[in-house]
């Protein structure tokens, strides 16, 4: 709440959305725009993303094209682990929930930091999303907005979601014993 007023405040002080503030956030300084921009990510958006991606990960998680189907190197993926986000190594995806969707790109039933149906601590955001040629649910990684995928409620039990996710927007990093 704190973030939305300062984020408000120019507009009833200043007369309108002349200037940004700065926050800090787990070590990170992003400027907070005051116009309308209210994204919630709390990375640094000054990253130049081409220089710190891989072409094809730019284009996927900044531009939220998807890879080919059955082509991302996630897909029979069967380590223990955890998938993280590519572009701000947030935790998203335990490999405990990842299931074989049979649809082309590495699914799972949810998202790391669940608890039942509360995703308030996962580091995923959903967002409507029309480009598939009706709406759909775009996934997006809540600490950089990096697209990460789509999610369906055609996935098996426990939540009957599916999470659909570019292996391209995606690191792994193994369970240390």
């Amino acid at each position: 709440m704190a973030r939305l007023l300062v984020r408000l405040s120019p507009l009833f002080y200043n007369g309108g959305p002349t200037r940004s503030v700065l926050s800090k956030s787990r070590g990170l300084v992003r400027p907070l725009s005051t116009a309308t921009d209210l994204s919630l990510t709390r990375y640094n958006e000054c990253v130049d993303w081409k220089k710190k991606l891989t072409p094809e990960q730019y284009v996927v998680t900044r531009e939220k094209a998807t890879e080919v189907p059955f082509s991302g190197m996630y897909l029979n993926h069967n380590d223990v682990g955890m998938y993280h986000c590519v572009c701000c190594d947030a935790p998203l995806f335990s490999s405990e929930s990842k299931y074989d969707s049979g649809t082309g790109w590495p699914s799972f039933f949810e998202a790391h930091g669940t608890w039942e149906r509360d995703e308030s601590h996962a580091n995923i955001v959903r967002r409507s999303d029309n480009s598939l040629g009706n709406t759909g649910t775009e996934v997006l990684c809540k600490q950089c907005d990096a697209h990460l995928g789509h999610v369906f409620d055609d996935g098996p039990d426990p939540t009957g979601q599916r999470f659909c996710v570019n292996s391209t927007a995606l690191h792994f990093k193994p369970r240390e014993n």
